[in-house]
C-alpha cells in the first residue's frame, strides 16, 4: 500500500509563499514513498527524486530566510542555523549512505524517514515560531559560532583520543533514547554561584569499543572496571573540551552522577540546554554532549560520586542496568498526553509490568518512536498544535511507524466523539475517567489478544 505524507491545514503558518512550498515538499516526499514501492527502475526513480527534493529544499530555505529577514524576525540566525545543519550535516550523511549502499532499500527508507520526520517536526515547531505560533524549543542555545567551535573541538578530541571519526548528527538533541545508554552528569563550579552541568550519553558498545579496547578487555559487556575507567576518561574528555573555552576556565568538578534514563530525561523536561549535540561514530555507536547552566537538577536525581562511595555506587549502577536490561523484554508503551498529571498517572499504573516512555506532544512522540520503537502508543486525542488525529496520520504516513498499534485516550464519551475516534481505525480507545484497575485490565487484555 502506498504511503503518503499528508498536508494538514494546521501545518500552515499563514504566509502563502512559505505554506505553498511546504505543501510542495510534502508532495515530493509522498512521490518518493511511491517510487520506493515501484519494482521497476525504483533505484533510478529514487535517485532522481532525491535530487529533485534536495533542490527544492535548498530553494525553500533561501526563500524562507529572505522572508524572515524582510519582517525583521529576531529568530532568523537560529532558524538559519537549523537549516544549515540539515543542509550541511544531515543531507550529506544520508546521501553518502545512499551512494555507499548503491541505493539499497534500507538506505532509501532511512533517507525518507529522516527527511519526512525532519520536515514534519520543523514545520510544526520552528516554522510556527516565525509568526508567533509558538516559542522556539531552542531559544536558549548558545550562538551558532560557539556551538560550531565546540563541535570542532569534540570531533578533534574523539579522533585524537580514540582514533574514531565522528560526525554531528544533530545540534538540537532533545534527550531521546538511543540504544543501550550510559548517562553521566558532571557539575562544575566557577566563581561565586556559577555552575555548568555537563551531560554525556554513550551507547554501551561505544565504551566497549573505545575504553574497553584500550584496556584490552575481551568482554562485550560493561563491568565495574570498565565503568570506572569510562568515568575518568569522560572527566578528562570534558576537561579538555573546557580548556578550549575561556568562559569555562577555572571551573572545578564539584559533583558527579551516573543517571538512569528516567533521571536523565528529567533534565530535558525541566530545563533548556545551551548546547545539545548528538554525534555518530559509524559502527561504534552514538554519543551526546550537552551543557546546561546554571540550573540545578532536582534533589535526589542521582547520588554524588566521591572517592569514598564511588566503587559501591558504580556496582549499584551496573546492578540497576542489568535489572533494566532484563526488563527490556517487557512490552514497550509510549504515553502521549499534554497533561503531565495524566502522563505520570499512566506511568505509575503501568511501569511495574511494562516499559513506559512519556511524550508531551505529537512531535515529541514522533522523535521518541524513531529512536525507541514502542509496542503500543496510548495517544491523547485532544492536544494543542498537533492533536491525536494528526499524530496518528503522521505515524501512518511512514512505513516504519504504520504498523504500531495506537489506542486513543479521551476524556469524552459522547457518540460524536466516539464516532470520530473509530473512523480513524485505531486499535481502540480508553476513557481517561475509568478506574485505574479497569484501564490496566484493558491494556493487559490488548496484549493478551495479540498473543493469540
Amino acid at each position: 500500500m502506498n504511503k503518503e505524507l499528508v498536508w494538514q491545514e494546521n501545518f500552515s503558518i499563514g504566509v502563502e509563499s512559505i505554506d505553498k512550498e511546504h505543501q510542495r515538499l510534502f508532495q515530493i516526499i509522498s512521490k518518493l514513498f511511491r517510487f520506493r514501492e515501484e519494482e521497476k527502475d525504483s533505484q533510478w526513480l529514487c535517485q532522481e527524486g532525491i535530487k529533485y527534493f534536495k533542490g527544492h529544499v535548498m530553494k525553500h530555505f533561501a526563500d524562507e530566510e529572505e522572508y524572515m529577514a524582510s519582517i525583521g524576525y529576531e529568530g532568523l540566525e537560529r532558524h538559519r542555523k537549523i537549516h544549515r545543519g540539515f543542509r550541511e550535516n544531515t543531507l550529506p550523511a544520508l546521501e553518502e549512505e545512499l551512494e555507499r549502499t548503491q541505493y539499497a532499500p534500507d538506505a532509501v527508507d532511512h533517507f525518507l524517514g529522516v527527511c519526512a520526520g525532519w520536515l514534519i517536526g520543523h514545520t510544526l515547531t520552528e516554522d510556527q515560531a516565525i509568526t508567533g505560533g509558538r516559542d522556539s524549543q531552542w531559544e536558549s542555545l548558545l550562538p551558532s559560532e560557539e556551538q560550531e567551535a565546540m563541535e570542532r573541538v569534540i570531533v578533534h578530541l574523539v579522533f585524537d583520543m580514540f582514533r574514531l571519526e565522528s560526525q554531528l548528527i544533530s545540534d538540537a538533541y532533545a534527550g531521546e533514547k538511543f540504544g543501550t545508554g550510559v548517562y553521566c552528569r558532571m557539575v562544575y563550579g566557577g566563581e561565586g554561584d556559577e555552575r555548568q552541568e555537563i551531560l554525556m550519553v554513550f551507547e554501551e558498545k561505544l565504551l566497549v569499543d573505545t575504553v574497553g579496547r584500550i584496556m584490552g578487555l575481551q568482554s562485550n559487556k560493561l563491568d565495574t572496571m570498565l565503568m570506572n575507567a569510562a568515568r575518568y576518561t569522560a572527566r578528562q574528555f570534558v576537561g579538555r573540551v573546557m580548556e578550549h573555552f575561556p568562559a569555562s576556565s577555572g571551573y572545578e568538578l564539584k559533583e558527579e552522577n551516573l543517571l538512569s534514563y528516567e533521571q536523565f530525561r528529567k533534565v530535558f523536561e525541566r530545563q533548556k540546554p545551551q548546547v545539545s549535540l548528538l554525534f555518530n561514530t559509524g559502527g561504534s555507536g552514538y554519543f551526546s554532549y550537552c551543557v546546561i547552566a546554571p540550573h540545578l537538577l532536582e534533589k535526589g536525581v542521582g547520588t554524588p560520586l566521591v572517592e569514598d562511595n564511588a566503587l559501591a555506587e558504580v556496582e549499584r549502577y551496573l546492578t540497576r542496568r542489568e535489572a533494566e536490561a532484563e526488563a527490556d523484554g517487557r512490552k514497550k508503551i509510549l504515553v502521549v498526553d499534554d497533561s503531565a498529571t495524566i502522563r505520570q498517572a499512566m506511568k505509575n499504573l503501568l511501569s511495574e509490568e511494562y516499559e513506559v516512555t512519556l511524550a508531551e506532544s505529537g512531535v515529541a512522540a514522533i522523535r521518541t518512536i524513531a529512536l525507541n520503537r514502542p509496542d503500543l502508543v496510548l495517544l491523547d486525542y485532544e492536544m494543542p498544535v498537533c492533536d491525536g488525529k494528526m499524530t496518528l496520520e503522521m505515524l501512518r504516513s511512514e512505513e516504519y511507524f504504520s504498523s504500531i498499534p495506537v489506542i486513543f485516550l479521551t476524556g469524552r464519551s459522547d457518540p460524536d466523539v466516539v464516532r470520530k475516534l473509530l473512523s480513524l481505525k485505531p486499535a481502540g480507545y480508553l476513557l481517561k475517567y475509568l478506574k485505574p484497575a479497569e484501564i490496566k485490565k484493558k491494556i493487559d487484555g490488548f496484549f493478551e489478544k495479540r498473543k493469540g
